[in-house]
């Protein structure tokens, strides 16, 4: 497996993919430094060439880590040489041969993803099972409020992709776009929303840290409240169905549910010992459905339809108006 961009996310993949025992690992970056730095730590080959390492036809599966304009680009050649591709979130930062990565993921043949991994949580697993059973009734509302210190969690930022629209920063591709993904996994597609956003605290940067949306998925109204300056880390969503209620608290790893019967939440914990046990969990996902078992992860078309709410968000706030997915073009 070749890991191209050993930035922050980059080593965490090759971390955790390494840590599963079930794949030999290759970094790949252009920064030499950085490059040494990460094969030294981890004991992993490396290389700065990753159209040369793509076309070597030396590896069998990539995981794209680079600033996100490179994603789809980086896939379609990957793709084109029969290779498995996991790809970093969001997708893309437009729509521009978004169709196109899309039909070369159906020819292919070979195991595609995008790395959303709210997917493999466990108690988000159990929670969207639970509301899709379909005892609640029909969800009606679904509520998010979620905020970090992201000065302090990701002190580097101001250096990075983070600080600029065009390479995947801001609030709404960066963080926000996890919350819209699973929420649509849920309910299904985003139809359309209502976006404000503003950067109101952090500094050396002046992309949004802060953003309302109001969004529509068919029936469900949804919001979204973020920001990343706050100083508790603390995110939930909570969905209203006909019958009662769940809840679902990252913080606390945890979902609930409160039927209209009910006088008190009933909760389930389901907690992990740190961060990376989700992304082993998710490069072990990635591994099973390279082996051909069923798919768990986000797909490109899921994505994709992620992608437009991240564009539509971005398009509201600039317009101050409503904005539709389905009208979006590359």
């Amino acid at each position: 497996m070749l890991i191209i961009g050993c930035g922050s996310i980059g080593e965490r993949h090759l971390r955790c993919f390494k840590q599963t025992a079930r794949v030999d690992v290759t970094a790949c970056d252009a920064n030499a430094s950085l490059l040494a730095s990460v094969s030294t730590e981890y004991n992993v080959p490396g290389i700065s060439d990753w159209e040369a390492a793509v076309n070597s036809g030396r590896y069998q599966a990539v995981v794209i880590c680079t600033p996100a304009p490179l994603h789809v680009p980086m896939a379609r050649l990957a793709l084109k040489r029969g290779m498995h591709v996991l790809i970093e979130k969001p997708l893309s930062n437009s729509l521009q041969d978004v169709d196109a990565l899309l039909a070369a993921g159906r020819q292919a043949g070979t195991a595609t993803a995008v790395a959303y991994v709210f997917h493999v949580y466990p108690f988000l697993v159990a929670a969207r099972e639970f509301i899709r059973s379909g005892e609640l009734g029909p969800v009606r509302q679904a509520v998010m409020v979620s905020g970090q210190p992201f000065h302090r969690l990701r002190p580097a930022y101001a250096k990075t992709y983070y600080r600029d629209h065009r390479m995947g920063g801001g609030a709404i591709q960066d963080a926000l776009t996890h919350s819209a993904n699973w929420i649509e996994s849920v309910l299904g597609p985003t139809d359309s929303v209502f976006c404000d956003c503003a950067h109101q605290v952090l500094p050396g940067v002046e992309v949004e840290d802060t953003v309302h949306v109001s969004a529509r998925n068919a029936g469900v109204l949804t919001s979204y409240a973020m920001n990343q300056f706050q100083s508790p880390k603390e995110n939930a969503i909570q969905f209203n169905a006909e019958r009662g209620s769940v809840r679902v608290e990252f913080h606390n790893q945890r979902w609930g549910v409160l039927r209209e019967t009910d006088l008190t939440w009933i909760w389930h914990e389901m907690r992990v010992p740190d961060q990376d046990a989700h992304f082993i969990a998710q490069a072990n996902a990635f591994l099973d459905q390279i082996e051909g078992q069923p798919a768990r992860l986000c797909t490109l078309e899921a994505a994709a339809q992620t992608l437009r709410f991240n564009l539509a968000a971005l398009a509201s706030a600039k317009a101050d108006a409503r904005v539709h997915c389905r009208d979006l073009h590359a």
